[in-house]
């Protein structure tokens, strides 16, 4: 079994009043153990070296934390999950969160299910949903104190596919890259439409080298119920 190393970010996460106690590191580890597993199978990741597994996958996602923090039992859900980052680890690290995994790919899920049994976790579960079937479903719609994503998509784009899953008054959290403020310079439409205040965006460093931006959004009012829109219109005509 590969050790990752988890104690290496204990501190660091410490710093930012994530504690992450002996159950949840090993936890943490066989999640590893189970991607690099599966990986063989399927194609997850192609971070696959046990340092970078560490840092650009679950230190990356504990990081929110330091900039977003959930209430006791605050429903989050992780929209385009892939692996299962950041809303796998944040469920490891904040076991009293109410998790919803969203993936538009079922074999991902499959994954994602086994982890979740294997590590015997509870109040999460996965979704075989796109993101726009869900942002029009009365089950998941206005339903989330924090939608994350880690997505590749531009943010207008991604901002149509996961603001209606966020209440009035929750947070929807982009995780993209030093370009950022770039792409946030899009958005003044989608902000408007949608009912979100303007973001904070806070950067921080995974690696030497590697940097990662997170752009918070409050929601301040209800969305539009025709938005979002067909994936066709969205990526023809971004807000």
């Amino acid at each position: 079994m590969t050790d990752f190393n988890i104690g290496e970010i204990v501190p660091l996460c410490a710093g930012f009043g994530v504690d992450i106690d002996s159950d949840m590191s090993e936890k943490l580890n066989l999640y590893g153990n189970l991607l690099l597993e599966w990986n063989g199978k399927m194609n997850l990741t192609a971070i696959t070296e046990p340092k970078d597994v560490l840092y650009k996958h679950f230190y990356d996602s504990i990081l929110l934390l330091k900039h977003c923090r959930p209430e006791t039992g605050a429903k989050l859900i992780d929209v385009g999950t892939g692996a299962g980052f950041p809303g796998m680890v944040l469920k490891i690290v904040r076991p009293d969160l109410e998790v919803t995994l969203l993936d538009s790919l079922n074999k991902r899920l499959v994954f994602l299910n086994e982890v979740i049994t294997r590590l015997d976790l509870k109040n999460i579960k996965t979704v075989h949903l796109r993101a726009e079937e869900a942002g029009k479903s009365q089950a998941y719609r206005e339903k989330y104190d924090i939608a994350a994503a880690r997505a590749v998509a531009s943010l207008p784009i991604l901002m149509e596919y996961c603001v209606p899953l966020v209440k009035k008054g929750g947070i929807f959290a982009a995780m993209k890259g030093p370009s950022a403020g770039q792409e946030v310079g899009l958005c003044e439409r989608a902000e408007k439409t949608l009912g979100t205040g303007k973001p904070d965006i806070i950067c921080e460093t995974l690696t030497g080298y590697e940097q990662r931006a997170f752009v918070l959004y409050k929601k301040i009012s209800q969305t539009p119920s025709k938005f979002p829109r067909k994936p066709s219109d969205i990526s023809k005509q971004p807000l």
